[in-house]
């Protein structure tokens, strides 16, 4: 069973996203911030993460980095889950090492598609084409 490192601030995202996400089959596990997500994610490995990007204590940009950096965590994927979606905000969460971006509200279908691709890929972080836009998909 996929096991889901779920790092979000917000409770009532947190748990509703918690829910869903265990519907459709994951094993899911949580922390309320960039700094716990780190540290859950030492302890755990899980197979994904999904990172909010707007934390207290280590915002989700930072903690990514964080991941990125450590050699027990650099290899496991990354999905970045906000509702920032400008181009730039984009930019900032691959330039850190993220190898998805999802936009909230959360689409559950697209959710798990990303997730599933994040599974099969060969796990190098996501690049934005230069001088294109966002359009809610990094392949």
């Amino acid at each position: 069973m996929v096991r889901i490192l779920l790092v979000e601030d917000d409770e009532m995202s947190r748990e509703l996203l918690s829910r869903r996400l265990k519907k459709l089959g994951y094993t899911v596990f949580a922390a309320v911030n960039g700094l716990d997500g780190f540290h859950a994610a030492r302890a755990e490995i899980p197979d994904v993460i999904l990172m909010d990007l707007c934390m207290p204590e280590l915002d989700g940009i930072s903690a990514i980095r964080k991941l990125r950096a450590d050699d027990t965590t650099s290899a496991i994927p990354i999905i970045a889950l906000t509702a920032l979606a400008s181009p730039s905000d984009v930019q900032k969460a691959i330039d850190a090492g993220c190898n998805q971006y999802e936009t909230k509200p959360v689409h559950m279908d697209r959710l798990a598609g990303k997730i599933n691709a994040v599974l099969t890929a060969d796990r190098r972080p996501a690049e934005l084409e230069p001088g294109t836009s966002y359009d809610g998909e990094i392949s």
